[in-house]
């Protein structure tokens, strides 16, 4: 059953169809109507992720997609930044490893807000764990333009973090409908996505075959 978590639905039992945002990756497209499209395709967890904006704009553009994940029943997650989380009262926030320490983080935020870490190894997801993680956003799969520096720990490596811990791990990186399938078949709870569906002609096809694709697996191995 989905969890309720600060107000949002934080789905533990459902395959995630997680969206990383990138305004850049919109082309002359409307950013908003971009995210909405993707929900309106599947996608039941969307993270905020800007890097160039300010922080009046961070906080005014993070409350409108925390808008739109409610009206959708989506998990709204924030990317890095803790004072944006609070002041719009974000379900989640999602941390790197050069980020704000776990524990901080928890300290600030409460045990009622998901943190989510990005690993890239099996002792980065371990440590995730038993510092108090939600979940491990397992990185990166494939090598991607959108991370060129971080090298792909392939579906071998993200199958080695999913049996390494208890925690629901999201593969991303390189993903696409055409891998999404590998991704849910090596234990990936979910598939997080950017260019696959910001970049897309119809974002919310995109979605729509993405979401198809990780159910689709996921039926499959429930039969077996």
């Amino acid at each position: 059953m989905p969890e309720q978590a600060g107000g949002s639905v934080f789905h533990r039992d459902v395959p995630w169809i997680y969206l990383v945002t990138d305004r850049r990756a919109c082309g002359g497209r409307s950013f908003f109507h971009t995210v909405e499209a993707a929900l309106r395709g599947g996608v039941n967890i969307v993270q905020y992720r800007e890097k160039a904006a300010g922080t009046g704009q961070m906080v005014e553009e993070a409350q409108a997609i925390h808008d739109l994940c409610r009206r959708y029943g989506a998990l709204f997650v924030v990317n890095d930044r803790i004072d944006v989380a609070m002041a719009v009262n974000a379900p989640a926030v999602h941390l790197g490893q050069e980020d704000m320490p776990l524990a901080m983080a928890r300290r600030i935020l409460g045990a009622d807000v998901c943190i989510g870490i990005s690993a890239s190894s099996v002792e980065e997801a371990i440590a995730a764990e038993q510092a108090g993680a939600d979940y491990v956003g397992a990185s990166a799969v494939f090598t991607t333009p959108t991370k060129a520096e971080a090298p792909g720990i392939g579906l071998e490596g993200l199958a080695a973090i999913c049996r390494a811990i208890s925690i629901p791990v999201v593969g991303i990186g390189g993903l696409h409908a055409g891998n999404a399938a590998a991704v849910v078949a090596a234990g990936g709870r979910g598939v997080a996505v950017v260019s696959a569906i910001m970049s897309a002609g119809d974002p919310e096809q995109a979605a729509r075959g993405i979401a198809a694709e990780v159910a689709r697996t996921g039926s499959t191995e429930a039969s077996q």
